[in-house]
């Protein structure tokens, strides 16, 4: 990156401000304002049908590509991808997986943008004659999992009806008999949430192409249309809804006008009324019926701002530095290991709320993860690069005081040592990876 000369100037400079700073009054920690949100969203395309693309977002409206082309099923389409984060840290999407047929896909990934095919499930409604589309997941507060989706025994031009099936295990591999959810013929795209005791059911009504309103009681009915025809002022020719409640409590709705190849939100306080459609510009034209899923990502642990050593707690005798552009734990004996193990933590770059490791000796250079590996990095200005520079402050695995670091934007991965080689992991509840994932904020020392 530079020669040795100038690195040795560099950390003589480095020493010089260190010292420095061992001599002023420690650095107020950043103010911490909770749990920062981070927004995930898979989708078909426009220009696809056969390959998932996956986006993230910090607010909901402003969405970055983490990756195209993440996933391709060994056969059939990817259209109408679903997404959720399971118990077991995984996430896993439900997809059509073809204009006919009577199955719907499954996969999973460890960090929303590798996934694995896990299998396609028969849901027995009618066969290659029929058509089978948009399973949507839902989480009840019990706890079950459900997939809910649309079904015609006579094709594409058939009466769709919205049904269920429920896993019955937790791998989510096995499932009950569908079950008609109670809604007339002709609708299609139901996603549902709960709030409180009620259950909120939006869906395309195909006949008139507005996206109406049902609530209930009960999963299993009966529902009661509370929202239909224009109703909200949208207008007609929409489907695809899908809703995700904000950290403030209001709920966001977003809808695909297919026919224009727009993509719209709306807002709302009480899934009753809604806010005038807003145009997300920079997914018009591309996306298609997606999915948003949002993660609460770090507590509101602060950590000290300014020059830092990040010291591992069980081994004490050494801290995070680089090395060869790769991050380790390592003793920092000599001038150049101070150095190297020296940080500014600023503000994250992804999120304000959360943080990043900029170099001292190479300016503008940030720890970030790379294939899971923490790597020292040029910040190359991109929303990918911010994100994998971003990791959340939460209260330390190890407890004692400590301190450990959710990364941003693969929530449930945390900043660990294995090997003394750092790298992003997912969490465990066992003893040696709370001890390896926790460390204690030090000035540095001359």
């Amino acid at each position: 990156m530079t020669s040795p000369r100038s690195r040795i100037a560099a950390a003589a400079a480095t020493l010089l401000t260190t010292l420095a700073a061992s001599l002023l009054v420690h650095q107020p920690a950043a103010h911490a304002a909770g749990p920062a949100p981070h927004y995930v969203m898979t989708a078909f395309t426009n220009s696809s049908e056969s390959n998932m693309y996956v986006y993230d977002s910090a607010n909901g409206t402003n969405f970055n590509l983490v990756r195209s082309n993440a996933y391709t099923p060994p056969s059939g389409l990817i259209r109408d991808p679903s997404v959720i984060r399971h118990t077991d840290g995984y996430y896993y999407i439900v997809y059509t997986t073809g204009w006919t047929g009577n199955t719907i896909g499954f996969a999973r990934s460890a960090d929303y943008t590798t996934w694995t095919f896990l299998r396609n499930v028969t849901v027995g409604l009618n066969g290659s004659t029929g058509s089978t589309w948009a399973p949507e997941w839902f989480k009840d507060t019990d706890g079950s999992v459900h997939v809910v989706f649309s079904a015609s025994t006579t094709g594409t031009a058939g009466q769709f009806r919205p049904y269920r099936i429920t896993a019955t295990d937790s791998s989510l591999s096995a499932w009950t008999a569908p079950v008609a959810l109670g809604i007339p013929a002709n609708y299609i795209d139901s996603f549902i949430v709960k709030d409180g005791g009620t259950y909120h059911n939006f869906l395309k009504n195909e006949t008139t192409k507005y996206i109406e309103h049902a609530t209930a009681t009960s999963l299993n009915g009966p529902w009661q249309f509370v929202g239909t025809g224009d109703w909200a002022g949208w207008g007609s020719g929409l489907e695809g809804p899908a809703l995700v409640q904000l950290p403030d409590g209001r709920w966001r709705i977003y809808f695909d006008q297919y026919g224009a190849r727009r993509y719209f939100y709306a807002d709302s306080s009480n899934l009753n009324t809604f806010g005038a459609k807003v145009e997300l510009s920079e997914l018009s034209g591309t996306a298609r019926h997606f999915t948003v899923l949002r993660e609460n990502v770090g507590d509101s642990t602060a950590v000290p701002t300014g020059r830092r050593w990040v010291r591992s707690v069980n081994f004490p005798d050494r801290y995070v530095r680089h090395r060869n552009n790769v991050a380790y734990v390592e003793p920092v004996g000599t001038a150049t290991d101070r150095a190297d193990a020296t940080f500014t933590v600023v503000g994250g770059l992804a999120n304000g709320n959360c943080y990043s490791f900029e170099s001292v000796n190479f300016p503008g250079h940030y720890l970030r993860h790379s294939y899971m590996k923490l790597v020292l990095a040029r910040n190359d200005g991109s929303a990918v690069f911010r994100g994998d520079a971003t990791f959340c402050g939460r209260e330390g695995l190890a407890g004692g005081g400590s301190t450990s670091f959710e990364s941003y934007n693969f929530p449930g991965r945390y900043l660990r040592h294995f090997g003394f080689e750092m790298r992003l992991d997912l969490r465990s509840t066992d003893t040696v990876f709370a001890r390896d994932a926790s460390f204690t904020m030090t000035s540095p020392q001359a």
